[in-house]
């Protein structure tokens, strides 16, 4: 028998004990010349019961365990579970005793799957060390291009924002929650947030601004206890402690630039949002 011919029926191979010797060496030939090479279940059923599975449904014990935690496991092709890859960032954060050390970090982390679609890690601009630290949510396409945060339409209206109040990039920090693009400038999604929380609370606490300020509703409710939309808690202020010693830093959430180009009516709460930043650091508090 070639292996491109059944067994006479195969539908009706449904028990060890309903086989010869020869059958059951005709039925392994037959299955492997099918595609057949991973037993599922103890008992065999007919194929035309078998479903394809998708592979995203596949159960995360099928695949082996990457020797490192921070990255993926090659041979599935898939990053690590959410968990996990939480757990490596902990790590390679609490590791980081410089802002450099941790960009390194960041440079080598490989457990999230934007990672891959990236073209770059957006890691930060402006000035370490400056009182004031601008977050925003994750790089769009210009800013992966450029590996700088806040650079295009958005970054020019930042700017802006900054000049109002005094300030440039080269008194100002500015980062991203998520240090990869997401593909087609999507939102980061609640899984790619929980893994980039522990880079970017070490991210502050190493750069030790004196406040924070939150561009958008994904960055704000990303470290700060907020459940309402931005509307309601944009221009409050919060106290964020990243850990690691750094303590409680005042923190506040504005509408990002990028809503602003969308809605330009909405500048003039972003001046008030401003405004407090500027008593704020200069020790008063504003009328």
């Amino acid at each position: 028998m070639t292996q491109d011919t059944a067994p006479s029926d195969p539908n009706t191979l449904t028990s060890r004990d309903d086989l010869s010797a020869a059958d059951a060496l005709a039925a392994l030939d037959w299955f492997t010349a099918v595609g057949v090479d991973i037993l599922v279940q103890e008992d065999p059923i007919p194929w035309s019961q078998h479903r394809p599975t998708p592979a995203s449904a596949k159960p995360a014990a099928t695949r082996q365990p990457s020797p490192n935690p921070a990255q993926r496991d090659d041979k599935a092709g898939a990053p690590l579970g959410t968990a996990e890859a939480v757990i490596a960032a902990q790590a390679l954060a609490a590791k980081a005793e410089t802002l450099d050390a941790l960009r390194q970090g960041l440079a080598n982390f490989d457990g999230l799957s934007i990672v891959k679609t990236a073209q770059n890690l957006v890691f930060s601009d402006g000035q370490p060390g400056a009182d004031l630290m601008i977050i925003g949510e994750a790089p769009g396409r210009e800013e992966d291009e450029k590996g700088l945060p806040f650079v295009g339409k958005s970054g020019q209206l930042l700017d802006r924002i900054l000049a109002a109040i005094g300030h440039t990039r080269e008194n100002t920090y500015i980062s991203n929650i998520v240090n990869w693009r997401p593909p087609g400038n999507r939102k980061p999604t609640p899984g790619e947030i929980d893994i980039c929380r522990p880079f970017i609370a070490k991210h502050i606490a190493l750069a030790q601004p004196k406040i924070i300020v939150l561009m958008g509703d994904t960055a704000g409710k990303a470290l700060l206890p907020v459940t309402t939309g931005i509307t309601k808690y944009r221009g409050q202020w919060h106290d964020y402690d990243p850990g690691h010693g750094a303590g409680a830093i005042p923190a506040m959430a504005s509408f990002h630039p990028a809503f602003l180009l969308r809605s330009p009516a909405r500048k003039r709460e972003v001046w008030l949002d401003f405004l407090q930043v500027k008593a704020r650091l200069s020790g008063r508090t504003a009328s």
